[in-house]
């Protein structure tokens, strides 16, 4: 008996130490960081990429409140309700406090500057493949906008979602990514594309179908899904009949920046923030994103 509470010992311990192991938050030090000067206007397009202002921004904000960033919405899931935080740069309710690292720490790896997980309603699964000199140059960037005194109350989740460290496992499978590299078979402009779809433009998170896991299928990327806002579905982008196989290239850039469809409708839902944030992105960048949509594999539409 005493031989077999020690070995059920021995295995807990062991289970719960390879459990921490598995589960400990990736980091960079400032020192990890690449030498590089930020770019302002750079980080200017990955901002109106990457949507900060849709989400972050008071809701119905418009014009220069854009890029007041003092959050507060609530966004509601499965699992329970998250508040968006303040990511203006005020330095007690804001990030104005975050040094270059704890701001790259929390796009790339999803890890708060207290070292713990984020969860993934904030779309590091996707920004985990932004260029680390993109990132600092985004952080340069915000940390020019309007300073927001607001101060968010923390996301509280119940048991077992509440228990952060567990996200760790997630990341393992959804959220590992090495970063953004080149497909050869694309060109040069289909990559730029690919590059701003998979990353700052997050665009998978919505349009992409979800595993059991609650991760991006791959295998059905970008093949339309259903909301997680609630009722209704996310369309295809692929180029299947189904998705936008009838848009041309011309097509989707000019949507992305005037939000008309080729059959005279207009954007609407939460796409319509979204190509409010493409209008602003320089037109180079939505011509890339249009090329890259008409070369992926066309998909059956997600049910």
């Amino acid at each position: 008996m005493r031989r077999a509470l020690l070995v059920l010992m021995v295995l807990l311990i062991a289970g719960a130490a390879g459990f921490w192991f598995l589960t400990a938050p990736r980091s960079l030090a400032e020192a990890d960081l690449p030498d590089h000067d930020p770019d302002l206007q750079n980080g200017e397009t990955l901002f109106w990429a990457g949507g900060c202002a849709s989400c972050h921004a008071a809701p119905g904000a418009s014009g220069d409140d854009l890029t007041r960033l003092g959050g507060g919405a609530e966004l509601e899931s499965p699992l329970g309700s998250f508040h968006v935080p303040n990511i203006s740069p005020d330095p007690e309710t804001g990030i104005g406090g975050w040094s270059t690292a704890d701001f790259v720490n929390t796009l790339r790896f999803g890890v708060s500057p207290q070292g713990r997980h984020y969860y993934p309603s904030f779309p590091y699964a996707s920004y985990q493949h932004i260029a680390l000199e993109d990132l600092i140059d985004l952080k340069a960037f915000m940390d020019t906008l309007p300073a927001v005194d607001n101060k968010v109350a923390p996301t509280a989740l119940p048991f077992p979602f509440s228990v952060r460290r567990g996200i760790g496992l997630w990341k393992r499978l959804y959220a590992n990514s090495p970063g953004f590299e080149d497909n050869p078979d694309l060109s040069a402009q289909e990559n730029r594309g690919a590059y701003l779809v998979r990353g700052p433009g997050h665009c998978g998170e919505c349009h992409t179908p979800r595993t059991l896991l609650m991760g991006m299928d791959q295998s059905r990327w970008l093949a339309g899904a259903a909301s997680l806002e609630g009722d209704g579905r996310v369309p295809d982008i692929t180029p299947s009949p189904g998705g936008i196989g009838s848009w041309s290239a011309e097509d989707i850039a000019y949507y992305l920046e005037s939000g008309f469809t080729p059959d005279y409708d207009v954007v609407g839902g939460a796409m319509a923030a979204v190509q409010v944030n493409w209008a602003n992105v320089p037109a180079e960048d939505r011509e890339a994103v249009a090329a890259y949509l008409k070369a992926i594999p066309a998909q059956p539409s997600a049910d």
